[in-house]
């Protein structure tokens, strides 16, 4: 495991302007492929099940149009932040297949 002080030197790192455009770049090249992994790994985890259906009806169908306007804002909140969480998620499992070789070569 990383300390703290590892962490937050890397995270610095990674504020430098310039620090994404290769990646930028490589990854438009495999974006599909990673959005098809990303879609998945929410999909078995759950987030796009019959409890997110009942948060979107409840969105949409809320009575005032402020309050519809909040639940839906909070409920695309709630899928950004996941969404983020599982593709650094993957983006880990990623890296670490990259380092160690694919399995099942």
């Amino acid at each position: 495991m990383f300390t703290d002080d590892q962490v937050e030197a890397a995270v610095r790192a990674l504020s430098d302007p310039g620090r994404f455009q290769g990646a930028e770049q490589r990854l438009a090249e495999v974006a599909p492929q990673l959005q098809r992994i990303l879609a998945q790994a929410m999909h078995e985890g759950g987030w796009f099940g019959e409890a997110h259906e009942f948060q979107v009806q409840a969105a949409a169908t809320a009575g005032e149009l402020e309050e519809r306007a909040q639940r839906i804002r909070a409920l695309l909140a709630e899928e950004t932040r996941m969404g983020m969480l599982v593709g650094v998620a993957v983006g880990f499992e990623l890296a670490h297949e990259l380092e160690n070789g694919t399995r099942g070569d």
